[in-house]
């Protein structure tokens, strides 16, 4: 058994090559020899935003609170809400983030495959994220 304690691990700041906007992670868990998965709380203030991305073995989001938005490309801009639980599949380039006026947290769990959870790609545009424009 193992029990990692709240505040045993730094929250981060969402690194800007792979975010727009301000957004904090705070890992809950991370791959080891027994478990390949990892999971981390993400909180995006509003209209903030993942640069678009896709990991080898899909993704789950579970939203905590507030209201977000998701897009796989070539699908529209979708809410999320407190409760919903978003799978992407693998290799399904996406992005999420918090829409454009209330702030989104989400837990965000990933698998690893050869030691890698994500391939971060180009950034979401104003027009993409405004839904004006789709990727």
């Amino acid at each position: 058994m193992e029990i990692i304690r709240i505040g045993s691990q730094p929250s981060t700041k969402g690194p800007e090559d792979w975010f727009t906007g301000t957004v904090r992670i705070d890992p809950l868990f991370q791959p080891n020899e027994s478990r390949r998965a990892a999971a981390s709380t993400v909180t995006f203030e509003a209209g903030s935003r993942t640069a678009w991305h896709t990991h080898p073995l899909g993704q789950t989001l579970i939203v905590v609170s507030g209201l977000g938005w998701v897009q796989r490309e070539g699908g529209p801009i979708e809410e999320i809400r407190p409760g919903d639980v978003v799978w992407f599949e693998p290799d399904e380039k996406h992005w999420h983030g918090a829409s454009p006026k209330v702030a989104m947290i989400h837990i965000a769990i990933q698998e690893q495959l050869n030691g890698k959870v994500v391939t971060w790609m180009e950034k979401v545009t104003d027009e993409q994220y405004s839904g004006r424009t789709s990727n």
